[in-house]
């Protein structure tokens, strides 16, 4: 699928949901940035829509950015061959995003491991408990502003 293929039907998205969605990027990083509140709404309608059938979960990922932590959900469509990037963010302040493991329950792993390395909570995950780490480990490493201590960093280069 070419970039305007894409640019076009991530358009139709942001006209129907208005000032929830944005386009970001451009050419192969093309996204849609959707407001947390809307997020459910809009991965459901990606999956059970004819135009974008996007019955694929490939990857879920966080990033964080320091003033706020994005969570990257990479979408594909099996039948229509068509990938769709969608993005969420969540302040520092207040780091929860709705679980789409209703939606793709392949989500739950990639949910927690987020949650354990970068300290997002999914709302509505049925197990959100650490993955990686030990329940007694302090902090989230993979945060910019994480300091390893004396038990954290014997912690975290041992996942090396």
């Amino acid at each position: 699928m070419s970039n305007r293929d894409i640019n076009t039907l991530l358009a139709k998205i942001q006209e129907q949901y208005l000032e929830d969605v944005k386009i970001v990027g451009e050419k192969a990083q093309t996204a849609l940035l959707v407001e947390p509140q809307r997020l459910l709404d809009i991965l459901e309608f990606l999956k059970t829509s004819e135009s974008y059938q996007c019955n694929m979960l490939r990857n879920l990922t966080a990033v964080d950015y320091l003033e706020y932590i994005e969570v990257v959900y990479h979408l594909y469509s099996l039948s229509l061959r068509q990938a769709i990037t969608v993005k969420t963010r969540c302040s520092m302040e207040d780091l929860q995003v709705p679980s789409a493991t209703s939606i793709w329950p392949s989500a739950n792993f990639q949910e927690r491991e987020i949650y354990d390395l970068l300290g997002v909570k999914f709302t509505g995950h049925p197990d959100l408990r650490r993955i990686l780490l030990r329940d007694e480990f302090e902090g989230h490493p993979l945060r910019k502003t994480y300091q390893a201590g004396n038990t954290g960093e014997k912690e975290v280069k041992s996942l090396c």
